[in-house]
């Protein structure tokens, strides 16, 4: 076995928005973006000291840790609310990823961080995973408000062949990147991130979006970063936590390459997970409940970190709550601009974080989707400290510790398989199907308890909200696969122009 074995439909609505600069800096900060794919609650070494880490560490603790913030179940749920600032179920993204064959990407009539920083002068960049639809070049993120895009469309590929399935998928601007073949992909994201800031005018503002690749499956890691935890017993585990140390030597790259250039000092550094571990793919969230897929903590509440200019240094744990929404105002200010839309769910921290105060955040929904078995509800709310479930609550429902090994079948990489493995698991344990939950996480943040029949005033309270929130939901925009996408019609990649 070779160690790479191991391894939209609907209204548009007219929104009335304005960029304005507010004088917070003399000049704008430069802004790195990081989104780390996969990364639970356990994975990482500011919350697990068998993590090797060093690079992000010292970001973590010398910036601002983010203890309570959160982000959806899954993928591209979760970088529609990055890039948007609107909850995924306004947007019709809230049931599932993005499926390589589906006719479907963001809304287009949605403005992007990106472009709003480029409209206020900001040179803009990604470097990684796009995820948000593809099928035609306006869905891109070339045409999405990036100056420059390296990486690739799809939900999931090989670190070294870059292959999903049978698509080769690595895109630089609208070019494939035949040779990008053979190389592990975090040495090419480090070699991309010292080349665009290499050649950056330092008096230009700068937005590094930098959505990595890792550590999302397939398990796969050059053996010296495997060779690192001796310690781990669980193959899967161990090559796993390889992934973490080539993340995180990405982010030493990222970092001298800012120093070498003059422009750390005037960098800020936002870093989130896009969802909660993978618990079939040894992904960690101990111990917290559940993971990736799910409502519980596990699956939502992710590491987290703010480091730079304007960040009160070592500052240790905020504990404001915060959601993927509140990304996209808070950078917006942190970069000295105001941003109003009406419409929007989310809400800027940067004066929260600068002056360690309160969040403006007291609500924020997990979830509504109206696609997955909607007889058992599968929604979830927090207000305040209370947490409301309704309806199942994701595969991975328990408590799993580091090593624990997955022993039922995998789910299929593209995720194609999981409503029948949702019926599957209702099948077996049928009171899932009529779960009612209700945690107090200030008492309970491991959500042992279960006071649904014990609070019903709080009960009703949380049901209101979640009924108030049902009502600004749209259905999901999720289509059948489109065969016109088959790679095989477009020389054998993952491209642009069939829909």
């Amino acid at each position: 076995m070779s160690w790479k074995d191991w391894k939209l439909s609907g209204h548009v609505v007219l929104v009335l928005l304005f960029f304005t600069s507010i004088g917070t800096w003399a000049k704008p900060p430069h802004i790195v973006f990081m989104v780390a794919d996969d990364l639970g609650w356990n994975d990482i070494g500011f919350n697990n000291p068998d993590i090797i880490s060093p690079n992000i560490n010292q970001l973590a603790q010398s910036g601002l840790i983010l203890n309570h913030s959160y982000v959806q179940p899954m993928c591209s749920p979760s970088r529609s609310a990055f890039m948007t600032g609107w909850y995924p179920f306004r947007l019709g993204t809230q049931h599932n990823v993005i499926f390589s064959q589906q006719n479907v990407c963001l809304p287009l009539d949605k403005t992007l961080l990106p472009q709003v920083l480029k409209q206020n002068g900001y040179k803009t960049h990604a470097i990684g995973k796009w995820h948000l639809g593809f099928c035609k070049w306006e869905c891109t993120p070339t045409y999405r408000g990036f100056d420059t895009f390296q990486g690739y469309y799809t939900s999931r590929e090989d670190y070294y062949t870059k292959k999903n399935h049978v698509g080769f998928d690595f895109h630089k601007n609208k070019d494939v990147v035949w040779e990008a073949n053979g190389t592990y992909s975090s040495y090419l994201y480090s070699a991309a991130l010292e080349k665009v800031i290499g050649e950056h005018d330092p008096n230009d503002p700068l937005f590094l979006y930098f959505p990595i690749q890792s550590v999302h499956e397939p398990l796969e890691v050059p053996e010296h970063y495997y060779n690192l935890y001796p310690n781990v017993k669980t193959k899967g585990r161990r090559i796993f936590s390889g992934m973490v140390t080539a993340l995180d030597d990405a982010v030493g790259h990222l970092v001298n390459s800012l120093k070498m250039k003059g422009m750390y000092n005037d960098t800020l550094i936002f870093f989130t997970a896009d969802n909660g571990g993978w618990i079939p793919y040894h992904g960690n969230n101990f111990p917290l409940r559940g993971g990736k897929i799910s409502l519980w903590e596990g699956g939502t509440r992710v590491p987290a970190f703010v480091h730079g200019k304007g960040v009160p240094q070592g500052s240790g744990r905020f504990d404001g709550l915060m959601h993927a929404v509140d990304w996209f105002p808070t950078i917006v200010e942190a970069a000295g601009l105001k941003y109003e839309d009406p419409n929007r769910d989310g809400v800027s921290l940067w004066k929260s974080i600068t002056h360690l105060s309160a969040s403006p955040r007291t609500e924020m929904v997990y979830n509504l989707d109206n696609r997955s078995l909607p007889e058992n509800g599968h929604a979830a709310i927090r207000v305040g400290d209370m947490k409301l479930v309704i309806g199942f609550p994701g595969l991975f429902n328990d408590w799993y510790k580091p090593e624990q090994v997955w022993t039922e079948p995998l789910p299929k990489p593209d995720y194609s398989d999981l409503d029948d493995l949702i019926k599957q698991e209702i099948g077996k344990k049928p009171d899932w199907k009529i779960f009612r939950g209700l945690f107090d996480l200030a008492a309970d943040p491991y959500e042992h308890q279960n006071l649904y029949w014990q609070k019903p005033d709080v009960v009703a309270k949380l049901k209101g909200r979640l009924q108030y929130h049902y009502s600004r939901m749209i259905p999901a925009n999720y289509p059948p696969a489109d065969p016109a996408s088959d790679p095989k019609k477009w020389n054998g990649t993952w491209s642009p122009g069939w829909c």
